[in-house]
């Protein structure tokens, strides 16, 4: 099966509001194939595919032609199919958003909380993935708080040991002599 594809490419660069467009799509595509069925596909138009049986001399013949299979697409989701030479038949795609989610506009910035919409569920979930990722947990206390409930730091000493009288500073000098 033979097939070639044109592809076609358009970019606009405007300088002096520093705005530019690209966009590349698959054009046209033309592809040889065999030709399915029998029957003639439009009236008038014979079909390329022949089948002749002799049952009393056991005889079979079949030869199968090939048709050129012809899509073209655009980027205003329009889609033309067809077999080359014979009309194309348009059909409108429908839209399809380019991002899984929605995105996200609060409605009323100084509404109550009662009249907001709801968060979607994709974004609460998408939120709650990224803080566990960040190591942000919902619950975080600050530092103040975890230490008003900690038990009051006394120093430890020895059983008989002395109690030290002078400062660090001190006694290093003390030992240099």
């Amino acid at each position: 099966m033979a097939a070639s594809e044109l592809s076609c490419q358009v970019s606009e660069d405007d300088r002096e509001r520093r705005e530019a467009f690209w966009a590349e799509w698959k054009d046209l595509s033309l592809s040889t194939r065999p030709e399915e069925g029998r029957v003639p596909r439009e009236p008038g138009v014979p079909g390329c595919s022949v089948r002749e049986e002799d049952t009393l001399r056991h005889e079979a013949y079949h030869q199968q032609g090939q048709c050129q299979a012809l899509v073209q697409r655009s980027p205003w989701l329009l889609m033309r199919m067809g077999i080359l030479g014979r009309g194309l038949q348009e059909y409108q795609l429908p839209y399809q958003r380019v991002l899984p989610l929605p995105i996200f506009t609060p409605t009323k910035v100084g509404a109550a909380k009662e009249e907001r919409e709801e968060t979607p569920v994709q974004l609460r979930e998408l939120l709650a993935l990224e803080t566990a990722l960040g190591g942000q947990s919902l619950d975080r206390q600050d530092m103040a708080e975890i230490t008003k409930q900690l038990p009051p730091v006394v120093s430890v000493s020895k059983p008989g040991a002395l109690r030290r009288t002078l400062s660090r500073s001190m006694s290093q000098e003390a030992q240099r002599g």
